[in-house]
């Protein structure tokens, strides 16, 4: 079973499974365990779904969270994939869900996810992780603590630096 990190830098297993965009034509394959499916897919089949807390969503960097306005916190999961490395759209999805449409529950980064990236993401938001294959957990929490201090304000704090050394 993969392994997840979490924002405080536990390694635990992670028993969801990142359910692909079916083809056309075909139709969605849901697996036995607690699924992540496309975020537009949930929406369209919401009846399916209700009152299930073993079906979480994902969103593609290129997807508009706004999809799910007033219905964020009716998901126990919500993961953000990184399809590369260079690509930072995922970090605007995750402020835009923390921030502007008030979601609660755990927001977690999938793809490809490095080492380097966890602080900035739990900065954004993301309360867990999931490297990709080929990097080692175990160096997760010094990365994802990496610097003491954030000068912006952001969802981990509201206050920036100079306005906290002032009080």
């Amino acid at each position: 079973m993969p392994e997840v990190i979490t924002k405080d830098g536990a390694i635990k297993q992670d028993s969801w499974v990142v359910v692909s965009r079916p083809e056309d034509g075909e139709s969605l394959n849901m697996p036995e365990q607690p699924a992540l499916i496309p975020a537009d897919l949930w929406l369209a089949g919401k009846e399916h779904f209700e009152g299930r807390d073993d079906i979480g969503v994902w969103f593609d960097s290129h997807d508009e969270p706004e999809i799910l306005e007033g219905l964020v916190n009716e998901l126990p999961l919500i993961a953000v994939n990184f399809p590369k490395f260079a690509d930072g759209r995922g970090y605007s999805i995750a402020r835009l869900l923390r921030e502007r449409f008030g979601y609660e529950n755990e927001l977690r980064a999938i793809g490809d996810v490095l080492l380097d990236q966890l602080q900035f993401m739990k900065r954004c938001g993301f309360d867990s992780y999931a490297l990709r294959e080929d990097k080692d957990a175990s160096k997760a929490a010094r990365a994802l603590n990496f610097f003491s201090q954030g000068y912006q304000a952001a969802t981990d704090t509201d206050v920036p630096l100079f306005r906290r050394r002032a009080s």
